[in-house]
């Protein structure tokens, strides 16, 4: 009876091993297949788009809404000239910068290019000065763009909008004007808050 009872435990315990690699075979190979068919499923989803809801639908179309009502085109430039000096349009909008070209200045000319804001209906105050040389250098490029300092006494866009005029120093070139106007550059809005 032990030689019996030894056989059958040399016996059952390689079949129960093997039947428990068999059922732990099945369990990752049926878990592999699960995930992979997650994976796909996932993959079927981004192919296949759900349809939207109203309430997102809504938003999108608000959304548009405002980046229309936004939506902003710089007009083309007019280069008006006065000698070698040139700005690019004759009218901007708050935020956008004035882009100042010099080019072909004589070696013996030297001045300044003076931004004159308004301060009233006929006068006007200073607002930058920027020196050139032909001596130094013949032609180059400069922006400007008009913004509200506490420290340079410009409170508000009342400060900054309408005609403005640019003196060449020290020369007799004509003078030249650009206006501003009361719409601002769209995303630079909160650089024109009141600050005095």
């Amino acid at each position: 009876m032990k030689i019996h009872t030894v056989l059958n435990s040399k016996i059952i315990i390689p079949i129960i091993i093997g039947i428990v690699i068999v059922i732990a075979g099945i369990a990752f190979t049926s878990n592999q297949n699960s995930e992979s068919m997650e994976v796909e499923d996932a993959l079927d989803r981004e192919l296949r788009p759900q349809e939207e809801t109203s309430e997102i639908s809504d938003k999108l179309n608000e959304i548009e809404a405002i980046n229309l009502e936004n939506e902003y085109t710089p007009r083309d430039r007019e280069w008006i000239t006065s000698g070698p000096f040139q700005i690019d349009r004759s009218e901007y909008v708050l935020g956008e910068k004035i882009f100042v070209r010099i080019g072909g200045l004589d070696f013996s000319e030297k001045g300044q290019v003076v931004f004159l804001k308004p301060s009233n209906g006929t006068h006007y105050s200073v607002y930058l000065t920027v020196p050139f040389d032909g001596a130094n250098k013949q032609a180059f490029n400069y922006y400007i763009e008009p913004q509200i300092s506490k420290t340079r006494g410009i409170c508000s866009i009342d400060d900054i909008i309408g005609e403005w005029r640019v003196v060449f120093r020290g020369t007799e070139y004509t003078n030249l004007e650009f206006k501003i106007i009361n719409q601002t550059l769209p995303g630079s809005k909160n650089n024109f808050n009141p600050v005095c």
